[in-house]
């Protein structure tokens, strides 16, 4: 087998908001394929990095009020401990924030511009006026030109569906601001991805074929999966167009040479080549000379590079990033792997269904990362489509396989051997013991007596990223274990000392056949492997231990005691979870039946009257005790009311336009009884951001403002000290 030398890189996570589950699939679907590469003996570097520029980065920074290099320098620790917790293992995990990406943006910057594949032109944009910033088409919202719904997105409409450009909406206001935004114009580098240089060459690359070396069997191989090359080809045919590689100060990112800081790399130039930096930065902490990291970052080097991607960033991956690379010197991409995206329960993630989990909040409930990663490679498979995450099946498959199938031989056939033969296992196995032992070993390939090797087929649905297939495989050597067991009943030979020593072929049998799944689920498991090889009393294990020529452990190899490797799923944990994440205000508390608020929309609790017994005023009585914990839940922000109106056919309600700084939301709220609306605008007051929206009769609430009242008076809104600043957050 020849020694494949591979760069593995997965997509790298935006620095604006933490790891959930979804992005987990793509993080443990790459590590899987790189841990059994490195079984196979491969020499195999993955490395990865935080995406830290952009006006999001920006904006949330002076939000918080500290600069985008501290707000990156936080999140990049967050999500290392998120990826650390499911047992991720990159090689390195940087930034692109970082001198060496910085040094390759430059660089390829150059060599296209010196091969006249950058154009300047000018772009007219909205502009606001009160930051003084052009303004990215997610950061303005109007009045949608198809249906008319208000507070829709400048490129696309969340009613009907339509895209559009931003200057075709209706009355747009900026949401940083809330000020209405100018149209200007301002000069844009572009990469001329239209030119015929570059359309010739992607018409070749994308569907190139070549001869791979999978490290089980040489064979063709094609650069994308079948679904992501007739995307390809559907957006070739359609003509490519220009790319906008610029953004105007301010922005967080790296200056464009000879801009004089006026511009700056939009951030999906200096994202992918975060991947160079990463490796460079790996290859530098260990001493690799600069002619070792050119022989997998510039062409001719006898390496691989492997992408691992959602299919929403495609587009970027096979088209702009081939081409820029082809054009600048540096190596293109072996193979791009696309995946789908995670459901949960047959249904997009949802905060308000509790179903939108973060790594963190599965990991502090106790719940075991391996279990998931499990499942997830129990799901998966080399195509584009998307996964789901069943619960119900989730906690079914990994007690039934990993507990009841895996755990279940060790625990069932390790006492025996440590109290009655010392721990010492012995390879010295009858003619039938060896029979049950070859068809744990060997899969049948159809009809008649040809044999395969189940460590061959399982490696070769690994290579290919049939991961489903793979456990399925398996889980069938498993069921032949199990069965070797149930059959041999040691616990039924263990009562006559006459059956001594078949007693201990059958549990040395046992164990070697435990043994080889361990092998087989090590990419899958590694921490679990890690804990069964100490229980063995085995180096770490390697693709070859399920490959010898024997396959059984020396005769008087000596085992440790057994300890407990892993327990079952408790449906209430995955309850707890679930309830956990759900966001709703009525969760942090709970009030009693003489306290319940009134209701001025489904669900949403707004001001509370106070209640009446027979006929008179009572008081209220405090509300239960909360943790800190619930009070941080509730995501309280300071919100300048930039309109307020009567609402048609509503007796006590006013909708109210607040702005809580990266955007603006309204809320219908039942105040009309206390307060005219021209004396509220420009007022600030607190609202509860992450309240889940409620759709009422006059359209929809996006969260609920706070007020104070008793039987002495009220509503009285809530208000700010002088200095707070729409969207400080209240703690």
């Amino acid at each position: 087998m020849n020694k494949r030398k591979i760069l593995v890189t997965s997509a790298l996570p935006y620095a604006n908001g933490s790891i959930h589950l979804g992005h987990l699939v793509e993080y443990i679907q790459t590590d899987i394929w790189v841990r059994f590469q490195k079984m196979q003996g491969h020499e195999v570097h993955y490395v990865c990095a935080d995406d830290t520029h952009g006006t999001p980065i920006m904006l949330r920074a002076e939000q918080e009020g500290i600069t985008p290099k501290q707000l990156i320098e936080r999140v990049w620790h967050e999500h290392k401990a998120d990826f650390d917790g499911f047992h991720v293992g990159f090689d390195n995990y940087y930034t692109t924030d970082s001198p060496e990406n910085q040094e390759f943006c430059e660089d390829i910057y150059r060599q296209l511009e010196a091969k006249g594949l950058i154009a300047k032109r000018s772009v007219e944009q909205f502009y606001d006026p009160v930051k003084q910033m052009f303004l990215p088409d997610r950061y303005i919202k109007g009045e949608c030109p198809k249906c008319h719904a208000k507070d829709q997105y400048g490129d696309s409409c969340e009613a009907c569906g339509a895209t559009y450009s931003p200057i075709n909406l209706i009355d747009p206001y900026s949401t940083v601001s809330g000020a209405t935004p100018e149209r200007k114009a301002s000069k844009h580098h572009f990469f001329r991805l239209s030119d015929l240089r570059c359309r010739t060459f992607l018409e070749k690359w994308v569907f190139e074929s070549f001869e791979g070396q999978s490290g089980v069997t040489p064979e063709v191989k094609r650069r994308l999966q079948p679904e992501a090359a007739n995307k390809m080809n559907e957006w070739l045919a359609g003509g490519l167009v220009d790319w906008d590689i610029s953004r105007d100060a301010p922005y967080f990112g790296f200056p464009i040479p000879g801009t004089a800081g006026r511009k700056f790399f939009y951030v999906w130039l200096d994202a992918p080549v975060g991947y160079f930096g990463s490796f460079k930065n790996y290859f530098k902490q260990t001493q690799r000379s600069q002619a070792e990291i050119d022989e997998f970052l510039r062409p001719g080097g006898n390496t691989e590079m492997m992408h691992f991607i959602g299919k929403d960033i495609l587009y970027f991956h096979a088209l702009f990033w081939p081409a820029m690379l082809e054009f600048s010197g540096y190596r293109t991409p072996t193979q791009i792997y696309a995946h789908g995206f995670l459901t949960v329960n047959g249904q997009k993630m949802s905060k308000s269904r509790g179903t939108f989990i973060t790594a963190e909040s599965y990991l502090t409930h106790g719940l075991n990362p391996e279990w998931l990663r499990y499942y997830y490679a129990a799901k998966l498979n080399d195509g584009m489509e998307d996964i789901d995450l069943n619960f119900d099946d989730f906690i079914a498959r990994v007690n039934s396989d990993l507990v009841g199938k895996y755990i279940n031989i060790a625990s069932r056939c390790s006492g025996f051997v440590t109290r009655k033969f010392g721990g010492a296992l012995t390879d010295a196995i009858s003619e039938s013991n060896r029979k049950w032992f070859n068809q744990f070993l060997f899969c049948e390939l159809g009809e008649g007596d040809t044999f395969l090797g189940r460590h061959v087929s399982i490696a070769y649905f690994y290579d290919r990223r049939e991961y489903g297939k793979a456990i399925r495989e398996i889980m069938l050597a498993a069921d032949v274990a199990n069965q070797y067991v149930d059959r041999m009943k040691p616990w039924e030979l263990a009562k006559n000392d006459e059956n001594y020593t078949e007693l201990h072929q059958v549990c040395s049998v046992a164990l070697n056949m435990f043994r080889i799944l361990t092998v087989y689920l090590k990419p899958v498991l590694p921490k679990l492997a890690a804990e069964a090889e100490q229980f063995l009393g085995v180096d770490s294990l390697t693709w070859k231990d399920a490959n010898s020529q024997n396959r059984l452990l020396p005769d008087g190899h000596q085992i440790n005691d057994y300890k407990h490797l892993m327990r079952r799923i408790d449906s209430r944990q995955i309850e707890a979870l679930i309830d956990a994440n759900k966001e709703s205000l009525q969760s942090a508390a709970q009030p009693s039946k003489t306290e319940q608020p009134v209701q001025t929309m489904e669900g949403n609790p707004s001001i509370p009257s106070s209640p009446s017994e027979n006929g008179k005023e009572v008081k209220i009585a405090a509300a239960a005790m909360v943790t800190i914990d619930d009070f941080a839940r509730i995501d309280l922000r300071v919100a300048k009311i930039l309109n307020a109106e009567h609402v048609e056919g509503a007796d006590k309600l006013l909708k109210l336009t607040l702005d809580i700084g990266l955007e603006q939301r309204t809320v219908f709220a039942g105040i009309k009884s206390a307060y005219d609306p021209e004396q509220l605008k420009g007022r600030l007051t607190i609202m509860v951001a992450n309240l889940a929206p409620r759709k009422m009769k006059f359209g929809m609430s996006e969260g609920m403002v706070l007020a104070a009242g008793d039987e002495n008076g009220g509503p009285y809104l809530l208000a700010p000290d002088e200095g707070a600043q729409p969207g400080m957050r209240v703690k």
